[in-house]
C-alpha cells in the first residue's frame, strides 16, 4: 500500500526524476555554453551581412541614382542637339529654297528676256516679210492705176517707201486718237 500511497500523492518527491532532470540541465548548461560563442558569431556575421546588404543596397542605390541622373543629363543634350539639328535644317531649308526661288527668277527673266528677243526677231522678220509683200501689191497696184510699168527697181523701192511711210502715219494718228 504505501507504494500505492506514494503514486497517488502528487507531493512526494522523487530522487530518480531530480537527478535525471539535473544531468539534463547540466548538459544543455554545458552545450549551450560551448554552443554560445558559435551562436553569436554565427549571429554576428549574420548581422554583418545585414547590414553590408543594407549599405550595398543603398550604394547601389545611390550608384543608380548617378546613371539615372547621367541619363537625364544625356537626354536632355540629346534633346538640344536634335533642336539644334533640326534648327541648322530649317535653316539651310530656307536657304535652299530662297536660292532656288533666287535660280528660277534668273532663270524665269532669261527666258521672258529670250522670249521678248524672238518676239523682236519675229516682229522685225514678220515687217520685213510684210513690207516685201506690200511693196509688191503696191507696186501691182501702182502699176494699175498709173499703167506703166515700174521696172526700175530705185523708183520702185521710193514709191514702196512712201507708201509705207504713208501707212505708218496713218497708224500712228489713229492710236494716238
Amino acid at each position: 500500500m504505501i507504494l500505492a500511497a506514494e503514486q497517488h500523492n502528487p507531493l512526494a518527491f522523487h530522487w530518480d526524476e531530480f537527478i535525471f532532470g539535473l544531468i539534463a540541465l547540466i548538459v544543455l548548461v554545458v552545450f549551450m555554453a560551448r554552443m554560445w560563442p558559435k551562436l553569436t558569431s554565427a549571429l554576428d556575421e549574420r548581422a554583418n551581412q545585414i547590414e553590408g546588404g543594407i549599405e550595398r543596397a543603398q550604394k547601389a542605390e545611390a550608384e543608380a541614382e548617378e546613371i539615372r541622373q547621367q541619363y537625364r543629363e544625356k537626354i536632355e543634350e540629346a534633346h538640344r542637339q536634335y533642336a539644334q539639328e533640326l534648327e541648322k535644317a530649317k535653316e539651310q531649308r530656307a536657304a535652299i529654297i530662297a536660292e532656288a526661288r533666287e535660280e528660277a527668277q534668273v532663270e524665269a527673266r532669261r527666258v521672258i528676256d529670250a522670249a521678248h528677243a524672238q518676239i523682236e526677231a519675229d516682229r522685225q522678220h514678220a515687217l520685213a516679210q510684210l513690207r516685201s509683200e506690200i511693196g509688191s501689191l503696191s507696186a501691182d497696184l501702182a502699176e494699175r492705176i498709173v499703167g506703166e510699168t515700174l521696172s526700175d527697181s530705185a523708183a520702185q523701192n521710193r514709191v514702196i517707201d512712201r507708201f509705207l511711210d504713208e501707212l505708218e502715219q496713218s497708224d500712228s494718228q489713229t492710236e494716238v486718237r
